[in-house]
């Protein structure tokens, strides 16, 4: 059975990237040089609703590379896959390459 899940409100939920320990040729990289805290955003709620009933949407979509805090979000596990879920003012910004 697929479970999909879908936040409600502003959260965001969030796949966190794992970047690689060791580069194609084998060279084994420090955890330092590796500490980019990003994530690619899986689902995203419907948004807040203002005072005056007017849904606010999120500034994320679903595929987004965010960059994302050091501490805070719900984690949440589907299957064997783990998400950490975030409100929409928690994420710093979104990844461009």
């Amino acid at each position: 059975m697929a479970r999909r899940l879908i936040p409600t409100l502003n959260r965001v939920l969030v796949e966190k990237i794992v970047p690689p320990s060791k580069t194609t040729a084998g060279i084994l990289l420090p955890e330092t040089s590796t500490k980019l805290n990003s994530g690619k955003v899986i689902s995203v709620g419907p948004g807040l609703r203002s005072p005056e009933g007017n849904t606010i949407p999120p500034a994320v979509k679903e595929g987004d590379t965010v960059l994302l805090p050091s501490y805070g979000g719900t984690e949440v596990k589907l299957g064997e896959k783990e998400y950490v879920l975030y409100r929409d003012e928690d994420i710093l910004g979104t990844l461009h390459e």
